[in-house]
């Protein structure tokens, strides 16, 4: 099994290790596409999408046993039953009490497959799932406890097919899905599931990443974003790159424990404009600022809770009222702002409301091409959720417009040929 050619792996300084380019890569070019080691479809789209290929089609067949789980035709059946057998059986026994985490489902996939696979696979070139890092010392009591309940879990909803080692080990594969795990999204950034992809997780973060990873079915692809040189690191983002510099920093450490010490979060060239200011006859204090900033920090989070247990018009509520306290003293081109109008957009989607979520989408899609790095898979996604409003909506002219601006980022960042691209397409002959 043969590594790709024009990458090497090597130890970056300061980084660890890393994948480095021994050629040149043009712009939109394919590095390396890495198959799943194994994923999981998320409960949410069953039905939508085949459980094995992720394809997604009307008229899926659903299995015959626990008809839950739903596939293209009896070959992915069969292929998905190694994995499907792991929960099949559990959800006829549970019924709506089958409740195990994405991420449990997840490493009882890695468990079954590490008790059958013993050779390295094709997601592997690179790095083997058991070289992952885990950061398990780092990890405080909050982190701990919550690998306790997903082991709690994964004890309860997979004990007939799972034999489990020792529970210093379970944690250990816990944390190491927890820093390498990967979410798998459709071109509309929906989610879809959730999968491990090894030789994508060698790749190291930056903030002005030089690549992107977009999926194809349960394959992820690594195409260039930037002109990559012989001898140049290979870098991908592991964060949403909309906010400033000490909010994409605090994400780091939270979640993969390192600071970022790329060129945009030594320069925090675009921070300024990331937190615009209202341009008032009687500016704002320095302290009403940061008394905002603080406030906008808090709504992001209490938004992110509320989502699990308000209804959609209490959602859009907080939305508008915190644009609102926000808006008197940040400029809409405020992240802080986008981040909320981005939210109440989903939620107006939700409800069908496509003329308020056109609204917000129009005034999210210039600043976000101006906050974004080049070829953005967010600014893409918002050009589409726009151009199909705007066709729905009968407005074909600006709609068509919307389509090919999505397209022209979608063509670098997926390559001309993806299934995505030729389904928008379609959508502009009709």
């Amino acid at each position: 099994m043969g590594q790709p050619e024009g990458l090497e792996r090597f130890d970056s300084p300061g980084k660890g290790r890393g994948l480095k380019a021994t050629r040149p890569f043009a712009l939109g070019e394919l590095l390396f596409s890495c198959p799943a080691y194994t994923y999981v479809l998320t409960v949410n789209e069953r039905g939508n999408h085949c459980e094995f290929c992720f394809a997604r089609k009307e008229g899926l067949s659903k299995c015959g046993k626990c008809k839950q789980a739903f596939y293209c035709n009896v070959d992915c059946q069969k292929g998905d039953w190694p994995m499907h057998k792991l929960e099949c059986s559990a959800m006829c026994t549970y019924g709506q009490n089958w409740c195990p985490s994405e991420t449990v489902r997840l490493t009882a996939r890695i468990l079954a497959k590490q008790k059958t696979q013993t050779e390295r696979t094709a997601s592997e070139r690179f790095l083997s799932v058991k070289d992952f890092e885990s950061h398990l010392s780092k990890l405080d009591n909050e982190k701990l406890e919550l690998i306790q309940n997903d082991i709690a879990a994964l004890h309860r909803f997979y004990s007939k097919n799972l034999h489990y080692s020792d529970n210093a080990a379970q944690v250990f594969l816990f944390a190491q899905v927890n820093c390498n795990g990967f979410t798998i999204e459709d071109e509309e950034l929906s989610h879809l599931g959730s999968a491990i992809f090894p030789d994508v997780a060698l790749m190291n973060h930056s903030c002005c990443p030089n690549v992107i990873v977009t999926y194809k079915g349960t394959v992820a692809e690594v195409r260039a974003v930037q002109e990559i040189h012989a001898g140049d690191e290979v870098f991908t983002s592991y964060i949403d790159l909309l906010y400033p510099t000490e909010d994409r920093n605090d994400r780091l450490i939270d979640s993969y424990f390192f600071n970022c010490d790329c060129r945009e979060c030594s320069t925090k060239q675009k921070d300024p404009a990331k937190l615009e200011i209202r341009k008032l006859s009687d500016p704002p204090s320095p302290q009403v600022v940061r008394d905002m900033i603080k406030y906008a920090r808090n709504v992001v989070e209490e938004f992110r809770r509320a989502k699990h247990y308000k209804t959609p018009s209490e959602l859009l509520e907080i939305c508008e009222l915190s644009l609102e306290k926000m808006g008197s003293v940040f400029e809409d081109s405020n992240v802080y702002m986008l981040h909320m109008m981005y939210q109440a957009m989903g939620v107006c989607l939700y409800m069908q409301d496509w003329e308020g979520a056109l609204k917000y989408g129009e005034k999210i899609i210039k600043p976000y091409s101006k906050h974004y790095p080049p070829y953005s898979l967010n600014v893409a996604s918002m050009w589409l959720k726009l151009g199909r409003l705007y066709m729905g909506l009968e407005k074909k002219a600006i709609g068509t417009k919307a389509l090919k601006k999505a397209i022209a980022i979608m063509d670098i960042a997926h390559g001309p040929d993806h299934h995505y691209i030729a389904e928008i397409k379609k959508e502009l002959e009709l």
